[in-house]
């Protein structure tokens, strides 16, 4: 499906706010009370864990790779086209992800080969440079390739239904699936990272490079597959959030920003961190915007000012 889609204009401001299916507490009747309650903290829920997926990754290559990478949300944009793309080809939004997310590690595994590996000895200020240049190449690449409509993705068949809440509200049983992905999904992570010998390696070269490099690892393999995995995170978000949402150019920039957001909330390089700074910024946005809709767009970043002051290294980050 492409064209215009109605609140085109919305997506464009906020893609991730405008996928909460935010309601008020009269359009649910008599019943409205509690089950109103239960949608907004399923929304919030929901609205975390792809923002997890996404600052997973990022944080995985700030805090392992020492990489600023700006160019992170344009994963997310990349994924969420290779989506619709395949889905309209094969007709199948799962054979789409499953073709298009090897598809997004090479092209992760390529910036990083031969781009990001130039720049782990230099300032931060080249990083920053050199992937925000790549946000412009992505970003003309996908206007180059796929054009400037705006297109809505298809949920397969079988997760477009419903299940009830109360006499008179209902929730999409594919936003219920999203959590579910996204859970499998860290889980995968967090054993990954933790309870596996590449994981230690990982963690270890994250602060002991010369050591590992001297144990016999080949620490630019690690890196390339660090960068690799990132890319692969934020970019299956953009395939999973696409049925909900519309996908549209320079969608990813603003999930960058909430990113980085949940990141330091999270503490630097933290994986625990990044899932408690992503449900934090997922429900505090989605009853932020029910609650306080004139102030709805600096909830966040109230809450990120309130836990810095708190903890300033963040909820599990190191101390400094």
């Amino acid at each position: 499906m492409a064209g215009p889609v109605p609140g085109h204009d919305v997506f464009r401001a906020s893609h991730f706010r405008a996928s909460h299916a935010i309601q008020s507490p009269r359009d649910g009747g008599a019943g409205g009370g509690v089950s109103y309650f239960l949608i907004q903290t399923l929304n919030g829920v929901q609205y975390g864990f792809l923002l997890f997926l996404v600052a997973s990754g990022l944080t995985l290559i700030f805090g392992i790779m020492g990489v600023i990478n700006l160019a992170h949300g344009a994963f997310y944009m990349v994924g969420a086209y290779l989506a619709w793309w395949l889905a309209e080809r094969t007709g199948s939004l799962f054979l789409a992800v499953v073709l298009a997310l090897p598809v997004t590690v090479l092209l992760g595994l390529a910036i990083e080969r031969f781009g990001i590996r130039f720049l782990y000895d230099r300032d931060h200020m080249y990083q920053v440079l050199f992937t925000y240049g790549l946000i412009l190449v992505l970003n003309e690449a996908q206007r180059v390739l796929f054009g400037n409509d705006v297109h809505g993705v298809q949920a397969p068949q079988w997760l477009a239904g419903t299940i009830p809440l109360s006499e008179a509200q209902t929730y999409p049983v594919y936003r219920l699936f999203i959590s579910v992905a996204c859970v499998g999904v860290a889980g995968a992570l967090y054993l990954l990272i933790q309870r596996t010998r590449l994981g230690m390696v990982i963690r270890a070269g994250s602060t002991h490079r010369e050591m590992v490099a001297a144990l016999g690892f080949d620490i630019a393999r690690l890196f390339m597959a660090v960068f690799g995995l990132g890319a692969a995170l934020a970019a299956f978000a953009g395939m999973v959030a696409s049925p909900v949402s519309t996908v549209y150019p320079g969608m990813g920039d603003n999930i960058l920003i909430l990113s980085f957001v949940v990141v330091v909330i999270g503490g630097i390089g933290s994986i625990k961190g990044a899932f408690a700074g992503a449900m934090l910024v997922g429900v505090a946005d989605t009853f932020g915007r029910v609650l306080l809709p004139t102030g709805a767009g600096v909830t966040v970043y109230a809450v990120m000012a309130l836990v810095l002051l708190w903890r300033p290294q963040g909820l599990f980050g190191r101390t400094l």
